[in-house]
């Protein structure tokens, strides 16, 4: 294992999960194939498909034999078939036209190890050997800074997703809440570091013109496969509990959709077990929607501002991406219009967007902005749509006052609708406060959540409370609204 593996994740190989046994799949050998593929950046050098197919026959194990694979060596034998399925790819050849008797191979792999019929960005990369049995199509020493970066991201990733389950469970009051996004920050910044790497020691260029063109998808019994491409990296596995899982947005839920199949079967039962429930951002908006701008609990600021820090971090690893992304598929350089996981670049700007709209939200209170002056009788205004000194939450909406979706039909988005939208996705009534009780009334007004939140108008940052007796929290004002808005 190399330094950051040890480093990242010392329990990493104690889990129970056997793809977390990443020495022992990395020593493993089952096809005999260290010698063959050590030539293998020399075949694809003189573009020589006849030794590359030859290669590869050699190599397909009998559907006897595969049977009797445990998942380390079944995981070790899809990353050696793997190499040569994405050169002869490369070179024009569909690879199991070439050599048929594969198929019931990969079929085979595939369901030992609950994974996809192909090898993946994990076999390419965390499941690799180093040193002189380091498997590459190229040899090139910026290849392997590629695969260098991608392994300096496993460990954080799997430790994240202890962080973001037990996040998924707990409330912003809760300290436990932003203990658990600074264990989440702190897992994700090996991100950075990786992008950091890559800038560094890879050109774009080389990228472009040499190493793309190796992540092809490939046919697989009437199935096209993906090629193991770093865009299969999980990150929505942070986006789902922080911001994602909650909002729709049509472009990124396919690219997740199409991702998902190419990861571990833990990591896509994580996805299905929060997928649809309400996101970090959409409670802590709820949460501060019932505070003073000027007057947050502690435990709630100190969530606010754990939850805008990895925010942030991700923001920052995605927008060095996109730099790099901009210049491998420039016009100049490019062979192709989408990226190595299938999506075109302007995805990544409009996740970029959707990240940095997130951020921004949690570390700016929601406040009541001043009603907009009235052209004439009938005219919408922004009113007091959820709370501060416009009413509270449940307060009652005029006839001119203009509701979330009115909002986004004139393009120009209600601020307080806004923050009904985010308290609607999780309705909050924050704990009594010493000599007190919980505030009753109606809860917080049922808005349809939608694509990620914009941001609300900027306030101080929160600051923590000052010592101050007791106070009974504010009771939402229970005047019905107009029969027009309780249909939401």
């Amino acid at each position: 294992m190399s330094l950051h593996d040890l480093l990242a994740a010392p329990g990493l190989e104690r889990r129970g999960d056997p793809r977390y046994r990443i020495a022992a799949i990395r020593a493993a050998d089952p096809l005999a194939a260290d010698a063959l593929l050590a030539a293998v950046p020399a075949m694809n050098a003189r573009a020589d498909v006849r030794a590359l197919t030859t290669a590869l026959r050699v190599l397909v194990p009998d559907p006897e034999a595969t049977a009797a694979y445990g998942v380390t060596d079944a995981l070790a034998a899809m990353r050696d078939l793997g190499l040569l399925l994405g050169s002869l790819k490369r070179h024009g050849v569909e690879p199991l036209t070439a050599v048929p008797e594969a198929l019931p191979v990969l079929r085979e792999l595939g369901r030992r190890t609950d994974m996809v019929p192909r090898d993946t960005v994990h076999h390419y990369t965390t499941w690799n050997p180093l040193g002189h049995r380091q498997r590459t199509y190229t040899g090139d020493p910026m290849e392997a800074t590629l695969q260098d970066a991608v392994r300096m991201v496993f460990p954080g990733l799997v430790a994240s997703l202890d962080s973001c389950a037990e996040l998924a469970r707990l409330e912003p009051y809760d300290p436990a809440f932003a203990d658990a996004l600074d264990r989440t920050a702190g897992h994700v910044q090996s991100m950075v570091a990786a992008i950091d790497l890559t800038v560094a020691g890879v050109d774009p260029v080389f990228f472009a013109r040499e190493m793309r063109c190796y992540f092809e998808d490939i046919d697989v019994g009437g199935t096209a496969y993906l090629g193991p491409a770093a865009a299969q990296v999980p990150l929505w596995l942070v986006d789902l509990t922080l911001w994602q899982c909650d909002r729709d947005h049509s472009r990124y839920d396919a690219f997740l959709a199409e991702s998902i199949t190419y990861s571990l079967p833990s990591w896509r039962a994580h996805y299905h077990a929060h997928k649809g429930v309400t996101s970090a951002v959409s409670k802590l908006s709820a949460a501060l929607s019932w505070e003073g701008a000027d007057d947050l609990p502690p435990a709630l600021a100190h969530s606010a501002r754990a939850l805008a820090r990895v925010l942030r971090i991700l923001k920052t690893f995605r927008a060095r991406h996109i730099t790099i992304a901009r210049k491998a598929y420039s016009e100049e350089v490019r062979r192709y219009d989408q990226g190595s996981g299938g999506a075109p670049v302007a995805l990544l700007r409009e996740v970029l967007d959707l990240t940095r709209d997130n951020e921004t939200l949690v570390r700016r209170t929601p406040r009541s902005p001043a009603p907009a002056p009235s052209s004439g009788p009938g005219t919408p205004t922004a009113g007091a749509a959820g709370g501060g000194a416009a009413g509270g939450p449940g307060a009652a909406r005029t006839g001119a006052e203009r509701s979330p979706a009115a909002a986004d039909r004139a393009g120009t988005p209600d601020r307080m609708a806004v923050a009904d939208r985010a308290a609607a996705a999780h309705p909050v009534v924050p704990p009594p406060r010493s000599g007190s009780s919980a505030p009753s009334g109606p809860s917080v007004p049922s808005v349809p959540s939608g694509s990620p939140v914009p941001p609300v108008p900027p306030v101080p940052h929160p600051r923590p409370a000052p010592t101050r007796s007791p106070r009974t929290p504010r009771t939402p004002r229970t005047t019905p609204e107009p029969a027009g808005d309780q249909s939401r």
